[in-house]
């Protein structure tokens, strides 16, 4: 299983789209300070992500949310509201609820 996924910092509010096949170790790895583009933005929470089959699949939706804004901003929206979303807890929300 493959993600597309949303962060965004608790410093500045930034967003950071990326795509990954380990969602978790991802995730600490941003905010242990161990990705370039993030490590200056830490702490971040995930507030966003979706699950595709294939690497190319997550890679062309994280191209798709950093073309347009709207786009991202809409699964955003979409998700908030869906019912049976993802469990959240401090860090944000998770695959399968943590």
């Amino acid at each position: 299983m493959f993600f597309t996924y949303v962060l965004r910092s608790l410093k500045d509010n930034k967003k950071y789209i990326g795509s990954t096949s380990d969602l978790k170790n991802r995730f600490r790895l941003h905010n242990s300070g161990k990705v370039l583009s993030t490590k200056n933005r830490r702490p971040s929470k995930l507030v966003y992500f979706e699950s595709f089959e294939t690497m190319s699949e997550a890679r062309w939706r994280e191209r798709r949310f950093k073309k347009s804004h709207d786009v991202l901003e809409r699964a955003i929206r979409k998700a908030k509201t869906a019912p049976g979303k993802e469990a959240a807890g401090p860090e944000g929300l998770w695959p399968g609820g943590r």
